[in-house]
């Protein structure tokens, strides 16, 4: 297990070479600030009575804190999950096939460290990565909203968790498509494949009427049917960040197809990787 933790370690202290990330996490700073100094909210007894941005009036009505506040959170989690998620996996779409690299695979292989560990220390690396990322948006958006109204949202936090997991099944899908084909540009193909075939999975149903009933019908029916529903898990994660309640059976049901899915992927990965010769 040491080994596995020095393996994600080193990814982490190899990521701070890398511009994209840095322009990420500095980006996110950026508009935190901008948010911070520029939005004026009149937050008076568990209301806002009016909002400025930029000195321009956004609203002058008086409305409860946590009906006014709940549009940005739902639509800072739909950005965290498919903006976030896309530009975190394209800055990070080369790092499992660099791990093929010649030269470089031969020598990782020459430490005390067994192929297993270096496919899964790879992949939760970089989620967690991931995950850090998206928590430093929503903790920083708490403190900013928190600060100007009061009202600290937390559930923001579980709702920005709840939709990681869907940059979980998109990068999975890059690890495994890396060990088929040494590209970053297949691994961020393989991404996108995913994030649409999971968007068609939540509305599987609809999307197969527009195909005639035979065959058509029922392989799209099926064939959509191992794809994670990426769209209800968004929607899910973004409606629970603006204070609805959480369907607790239906949300562990969407959890666990997404770690399913995950799960296989990464088997395939790890199979095709011990039978690759260097």
């Amino acid at each position: 297990m040491s080994q596995l933790f020095r393996v994600m370690v080193d990814l982490w202290l190899e990521t701070l070479h890398r511009r994209w990330v840095l322009a990420l996490f500095g980006g996110t700073t950026l508009v935190l600030a901008v948010v911070a100094v520029s939005l004026q909210l009149d937050a008076v007894d568990g209301a806002i009575a009016g909002s400025r941005l930029f000195g321009k009036l956004l609203s002058d009505d008086i409305v409860s804190t946590d009906r006014a506040l709940a549009p940005v959170y739902r639509a800072f989690v739909y950005v965290s999950v498919y903006v976030g998620g896309l530009a975190l996996a394209a800055s990070l779409a080369d790092v499992a096939p660099e791990l093929l690299a010649p030269g470089r695979i031969e020598h990782l292989l020459s430490l005390p460290v067994a192929r297993w560990q270096l496919l899964f220390g790879t992949y939760f690396g970089v989620v967690l990565l991931g995950l850090a990322g998206s928590l430093y948006g929503g903790v920083g958006l708490l403190v900013v909203l928190g600060v100007k109204t009061g009202e600290w949202n937390w559930q923001l936090l579980l709702g920005v968790g709840l939709g990681w997991l869907g940059f979980c099944v998109l990068y999975a899908a890059m690890v495994c498509a890396a060990f088929f084909v040494r590209s970053a540009a297949a691994a961020t193909f393989a991404a996108l494949g995913t994030l649409v075939l999971g968007l068609l999975a939540s509305a599987r149903e609809a999307f197969a009427q527009l195909f005639d009933e035979g065959l058509g019908r029922t392989v799209v029916q099926w064939g959509l049917v191992p794809f994670p529903r990426l769209a209800t898990l968004a929607t899910t994660a973004a409606d629970y960040a603006a204070g609805q309640r959480l369907d607790v059976q239906a949300t562990l049901t969407l959890c666990a197809g997404s770690g399913l899915f995950v799960a296989a992927l990464l088997a395939v990965a790890a199979y095709r990787f011990e039978r690759l010769d260097f």
